[in-house]
């Protein structure tokens, strides 16, 4: 083989082993997600709902709050075979509550609220879950014993009555929820990263830092915290349908969010009242809160595959 040819083959071979060396375990990841054609069509569902809920209400003609004594408990335009259709009260795509008011705008001010509230409580519960059970794994010992058992301890209390709790002594403030369901939500976080912190605290950079001199908080920052996030992301995508399911059922009970204020879960305890009567009621924040618990499980899936190590 002559020179030049020798030369372009081993450019070739460069090129292809720099291009093997360059992908990550997150570019990997991002690949195969981008595969899953469940996960990919759930993040689009997600964020085509997330979009309507932020900008169509500013476009509705009406309010969330808007009463039409005229057409309370009427159906949709659509409805088949109806008595109450809401054609004499203007055009309304979802029908009217029971109220008078416009059921397709108080279904998104719903979007906006329980997504607020998932997403919201879930970076609390992401931060005390993650610092409490990367200093419980990391420090070991006594420390960590003491930590543990008190999580044990919380985990025997009933989750929906310690969030009544705080939401009885610090009264039915929106804001509060947000921090109650979180602050009660962290505890299989904190066993979750307990334990890939203690796979990994014997690495070889964990090791090298420790010769370095690098603190103990240090090293939790900048190397532990880091390689324990694949499956803190998978649990973060379970975490905000289960905060969404929490916040239903205290607004279903009367203990979240107050009228005028909506969310699913007080829609669908409205609907509920009135299935015999007004189906659509029900069926419609039903609709949509059930396909976005799905769109979260089937992402959490997606990235349970991604992030997986062994299929790389």
């Amino acid at each position: 083989m002559s020179a030049p040819g020798l030369a372009n083959r081993n450019t070739v071979t460069l090129e292809r082993a720099l291009d093997i060396k360059g992908r990550s375990l997150w570019t990997d990841a991002r690949r195969r997600l981008i595969q899953n054609k469940a996960a990919v069509a759930s993040i689009v569902l997600l964020s085509l709902i997330a979009l309507l809920a932020i900008f169509v209400p500013f476009f509705w003609p009406y309010s969330y709050a808007a009463i039409d004594y005229g057409a309370i408990g009427c159906a949709p335009d659509w409805w088949p075979d109806w008595n109450v259709p809401c054609h004499a009260g203007g055009w309304h795509v979802f029908g009217m509550d029971q109220n008078g008011r416009d059921l397709f705008i108080r279904v998104l001010y719903g979007a906006r609220i329980s997504l607020s509230v998932g997403l919201v409580a879930t970076l609390v519960s992401l931060f005390i879950g993650v610092s409490y059970g990367a200093i419980a794994g990391f420090v070991g010992g006594t420390l960590d014993a003491l930590m543990m058992r008190f999580v044990d301890v919380l985990y025997s209390l009933p989750y929906i009555f310690l969030v009544i709790v705080l939401m009885v002594v610090f009264n039915q403030n929106f804001f509060l929820l947000f921090v109650a369901i979180g602050a009660v939500e962290w505890l299989t976080m904190a066993r979750i990263v307990r334990g890939q912190t203690l796979s990994i605290k014997q690495k070889e950079y964990i090791e090298a830092a420790r010769a370095a001199g690098v603190g103990t908080l240090a090293t939790i920052r900048r190397h532990v915290i880091p390689n324990v996030l694949g499956p803190v992301v998978v649990y973060v995508t379970l975490t905000i349908p289960t905060i969404i399911l929490a916040e239903s059922f205290l607004s279903f009970l009367g203990l979240g969010i107050q009228p005028p204020m909506t969310s699913w879960g007080v829609l669908i305890k409205d609907g509920a009242d009135q299935m015999e009567t007004a189906p659509w009621m029900l069926i419609f924040p039903a609709l949509f809160m059930g396909v976005t618990l799905f769109c979260f499980n089937f992402i959490g899936d997606g990235l349970r595959d991604a992030l997986d190590p062994k299929d790389r």
